[in-house]
């Protein structure tokens, strides 16, 4: 499906169908006003009759509506908000689909809502339109067949504001559907030798960016004995990948991204349940997310630096896996003990975190991570966790997911939470010895390996993917780290 602008009145749109729309609660304006004047007040006679939406989501369908050219006229009810629009747009595309529409122009973007720019809105709604749209059927063997739609967004007015609104909005989507599809695919297929593929592919498609992959030869040099204490039970080998954009001077120091990459996680020896382990495959969204913001940042050509490190393993039981008890030295020095192999995404990301600090020298870090089950229980699959060593970054990153409906929430850090992490025989252990707050334990861990840089981790256990019927990658938190990036531009 393709989002353009369409620079022409409403009137003589000449779609299949010319999709408007109306506020819960309020009398016609904005463009089926004009409609409405156009056709000798045929859509207020269709009100007063009753034939009309008057719940948000509802459509109702006018079709031959003399004097408009398109061949049908769509009437969408919905709510004049942020989440409104947001809505209305996804429904839109279930409307389109449902009923075949090959080509639609739609005038819901001169619609006024309170905070939201006409880019921004522009944003939201192609954003949403192609979201709503994914399908991922690639290992299906007869996959559903699907007719490209040609979507419009109509304006008279502030058209380069719009079309500036679209095309970030096209290059979130694309961010996101990387990140689902990695997500989504399974982990005989996306092994950490694939992740680096996918980087790699992505890399040729854009001048600004460059890829470095180290295997598992160059890990052992570095000294990366935590992130090999995960890797050495599975017969793939491990990666550590690197994706940078320069869009901006290449003294300037760069923003760096790490995400979680064990591509399929069954605990180790600290084995998982055999219960939904299938979605363990989803334990790589933190490696999924950044990678995914790699090609919208490339797409916008953004001026700033910016690095993806990712370090990519699977979790295996196996006669060489790590043992419970286990000690290791990561690569900044520190001593590990492995009390659980299960808690294996913090040992992965110390040993990347350090390799980018001593590598990068960035002014501002940030990992992703499917980390923890804890965090489900504190906020449930519909907000991030954010912890941070900086709260201005942490305020950035929550007010940037509020802008991009991307929900997260910041987590307090301290001292008491380190100081369950220690040792008799190691400088700290990778679990804590009680049960409680676990995503902060886990976020103090990872703290333990942070320098002197503004941080912030993300627990995006609950976010990343959804169970059930409608199982799949979500795509989140490429739309808030996106809007991060924006802000730090603009």
């Amino acid at each position: 499906m393709q989002i353009e602008l369409k620079k022409q009145a409403i009137v003589s749109a000449s779609s299949d169908v010319l999709i408007v729309g109306i506020e819960e609660d309020q009398a016609i304006q904005g463009a089926l006003k004009t409609l409405d004047e156009a056709t000798k007040g045929y859509f207020d006679l269709k009100k007063a009759a009753g034939v009309w939406p008057t719940k948000a989501g509802q459509i109702r369908t006018f079709y031959g509506v003399t004097g408009v050219e398109a061949a049908s006229v769509a009437v969408i009810c919905f709510e004049a908000s942020h989440k409104g629009l947001k809505k209305a747009s996804e429904t839109i595309i279930g409307y389109l689909r449902g009923h075949a529409i090959k080509t639609a122009d739609i005038a819901l973007v001169q619609a006024p809502i309170e905070g939201l720019s006409m880019t921004a809105k522009a944003q939201l709604m192609t954003q949403s339109m192609l979201d709503a749209d994914y399908q991922f059927d690639a290992f299906k063997s007869q996959p559903e067949p699907r007719e490209p739609i040609e979507v419009n967004l109509l304006s008279e007015t502030e058209t380069t504001a719009i079309a500036t609104g679209i095309q970030t909005g096209h290059a979130i989507a694309a961010g996101m559907k990387v990140c689902k599809d990695l997500g989504n695919a399974p982990g005989n297929v996306c092994t950490p030798k694939y992740l680096a593929k996918v980087a790699g592919d992505i890399a040729k498609m854009f001048d600004s960016l460059t890829v470095h992959v180290l295997k598992e030869r160059d890990i052992k040099e570095l000294g990366m004995n935590a992130l090999l204490s995960v890797s050495k039970g599975s017969a793939e080998k491990p990666r550590l990948i690197t994706l940078a954009h320069q869009g901006a001077d290449a003294n300037e120091a760069p923003i760096v991204l790490v995400g979680k990459g064990v591509t399929f996680d069954t605990g180790g020896i600290s084995i998982k349940p055999s219960a939904n382990m299938d979605e363990m495959k989803y334990d790589m969204c933190g490696a999924a997310t950044v990678i995914g913001v790699m090609k919208t940042v490339a797409m916008l050509n953004l001026p700033l630096n910016l690095v993806a490190v990712v370090p990519a393993v699977e979790n295996m039981p196996s006669s060489k896996a790590s043992k419970p008890g286990d000690i290791v030295t990561a690569m900044s020095g520190k001593t590990i003990e492995i009390l659980n192999t299960d808690a294996e995404g913090r040992l992965i990301l110390c040993d990347a975190m350090t390799y980018a600090q001593q590598t990068f020298k960035p002014k501002t870090m940030i990992d992703f991570a499917t980390l923890t089950g804890a965090i489900i229980v504190a906020l449930g699959h519909e907000t991030t966790g954010i912890m941070a060593n900086d709260d201005s970054l942490a305020q950035s990153l929550v007010a940037a997911g509020d802008r991009a409906l991307d929900r997260a929430w910041h987590l307090p850090l301290g001292e008491e939470y380190s100081e369950k992490l220690k040792s008799p025989f190691a400088d700290l252990q990778n679990i804590s010895a009680g049960r409680g707050a676990g995503s902060l334990t886990a976020g103090a861990f990872l703290q333990a390996f942070v320098d002197d840089v503004p941080w912030a981790h993300l627990d995006i256990a609950g976010t990343a993917w959804q169970s059930g019927a409608n199982k799949g990658a979500t795509g989140r938190p490429v739309p808030l780290v996106v809007e991060y990036l924006l802000s730090q531009v603009s």
